[in-house]
């Protein structure tokens, strides 16, 4: 008996990938549809068990059809998984970079700047769910299609936006506004440490946590932590 979970015979991909070619540009607003529905669906799917964990079958079964029939759409999970990203979280990532350079360029302290690079984070992925999160837990330097230009651009980018928080830190201790005792890199991962965990349990519309008690919490924790105390 054949293996279900293995790809179609080498004549039937070859058939399915002329029409996923035909239909990406001869499609109308059906196919189109159907296709960023399967997006949304994926997203959810690797949100929920991992790329590493989650199979086609598992997308195919949410979106009420056979492994075959996505082929279709898209020609491997690795491609719908990066499909997902760059329609989505590449330019979630471009719009965070961007707001988070012109915060850091506010002619305000280093406190109301970190506060705000905060909220930018957390309302971001609030409203980008589940896209970014994926992109967060899956770790994209441990992704095996690493090594593409896309996902080293992802990469860049992520770094870049650590980079402006770490010189917004570094900034209020040059100026008085935090304390100079604590390693400014240690806080930094601290910081993205609690903020990219929400990734586990922050989801819009759970009424359990919002992403603005989020804010308020991570900022009381960091910056009653981070103020410098009158001596």
């Amino acid at each position: 008996m054949a293996n279900p979970a293995k790809r179609p015979p080498e004549a039937t991909r070859s058939g399915l990938s002329q029409r996923r070619q035909s239909a990406q540009v001869e499609g109308g607003a059906a196919y189109r549809a159907k296709r960023n529905e399967l997006l949304q669906i994926a997203g959810e799917v690797f949100k929920e068990k991992g790329y590493e964990a989650a199979t086609l079958n598992d997308i195919a079964a949410r979106f009420g059809t056979d492994r075959a029939a996505i082929y279709y759409y898209f020609a491997s999970k690795q491609e719908l998984f990066q499909e997902v990203f760059q329609a989505t979280a590449k330019k979630v990532l471009d719009d965070n970079l961007s707001e988070a350079t012109r915060i850091a360029g506010l002619d305000i302290d280093a406190h109301q700047k970190l506060h705000l690079l905060i909220n930018l984070q957390i309302t971001s992925y609030e409203a980008n769910y589940p896209y970014v999160y994926v992109y967060i837990q899956e770790d994209m330097g441990k992704v095996a299609f690493q090594t593409t230009s896309w996902a080293k651009e992802m990469f860049r980018k992520t770094r870049r936006f650590e980079q402006i928080v770490t010189d917004v830190i570094t900034s209020g201790v040059r100026e008085g506004t935090f304390r100079d005792d604590l390693s400014v890199p240690l806080v930094v991962k601290a910081l993205f440490g609690m903020v990219n965990w929400t990734h586990r349990w922050l989801k819009p519309g759970d009424r359990k946590f919002t992403a603005q008690q989020a804010i308020d919490t991570f900022s009381a924790l960091l910056f009653d932590g981070l103020h410098r105390t009158s001596e």
